[in-house]
């Protein structure tokens, strides 16, 4: 019975060697982590905020050219929805609104106090833009962009008066009208998160022309054309993208394929 025993301790402990043996052979197994890499592709929505400084106008009416023209600035507010294809490309569709600016400018005049008159209007302005954009690449959370866009814009004139000096002051009536638009672009998205980033960029837009209602005086029949208006825009805003791919998730263990040796 003694010498069963013994056999018997002798072939488990002969066992236990030759399993720890071959798990001493295998390799270990291997966790591969895969980066998590940002969704690609998504529509997203935007806003922006900005400032307009314009370029100075072309006023005349009639065979009158007017002169010393000056434009104020503006703010300006608009929104939007685009779509992502890929890394490097997207596209949107913006309608952005400019708050009033005055235009002044001065108009010979025989009659005048001041040998000049004083005209002056407000001139808001609707854009309607079809925008592409080719992202370059992105460093450090950092994508520097260009692009461009056309589009229409809606230009109205309101609160359009002169002064003669000598107190003799009046208004001429305002207008609306329909302008083919289009703007060149460039600057950079900051990435808060995979979804949300902030962009801070210029735009050159290219807004048309401009009308007044028609009015008669100093034998002509006519409207004030303000001609040429054009405005360099300093914007800040933010892009919501809603992604259209998930991104994979890691870690991912697998066992090893090949050959099992042993010492045994």
């Amino acid at each position: 019975m003694d010498n069963l025993f013994k056999r018997l301790s002798l072939t488990g402990f002969a066992v236990v060697l030759s399993t720890a043996a071959i798990a001493a052979d295998l390799p270990a197994p291997v966790i591969e982590h895969i980066p998590e890499v940002p969704a690609v592709g998504g529509w997203y929505l935007r806003g922006d905020i900005g400032y307009k400084i314009y370029s100075t106008p072309d006023l005349k009416y009639g065979t009158l050219d007017f002169y010393d023209e000056e434009m104020d600035g503006t703010f300006m507010i608009g929104g939007g929805v685009g779509y992502k294809f890929n890394n490097h490309f997207r596209t949107d569709f913006t309608i952005d609104y400019e708050f009033p600016a005055e235009v002044e400018a001065k108009a010979f005049c025989g009659t005048c106090g001041t040998a000049y008159s004083i005209e002056k209007a407000d001139i808001d302005v609707w854009t309607f833009m079809l925008n592409g954009y080719v992202d370059i690449g992105t460093w450090n959370r950092f994508t520097p962009y260009v692009g461009a866009g056309i589009g229409a814009s809606y230009v109205t004139t309101k609160d359009i008066t002169f002064d003669n000096g000598g107190g003799v002051t009046g208004t001429y009536g305002g207008d609306s009208k329909w302008n083919f638009a289009w703007a060149l672009m460039a600057g950079a998205s900051y990435d808060i998160t995979q979804n949300f980033a902030l962009d801070g960029g210029y735009r050159y837009l290219n807004i048309g022309d401009a009308h007044s209602a028609k009015f008669a005086t100093g034998g002509q029949n006519t409207r004030i054309e303000y001609e040429d208006l054009q405005a360099h825009e300093f914007r800040i805003g933010a892009r919501y993208t809603f992604n259209s791919t998930a991104a994979p998730a890691g870690p991912v263990y697998y066992e090893p394929q090949g050959p099992i040796s042993s010492n045994f």
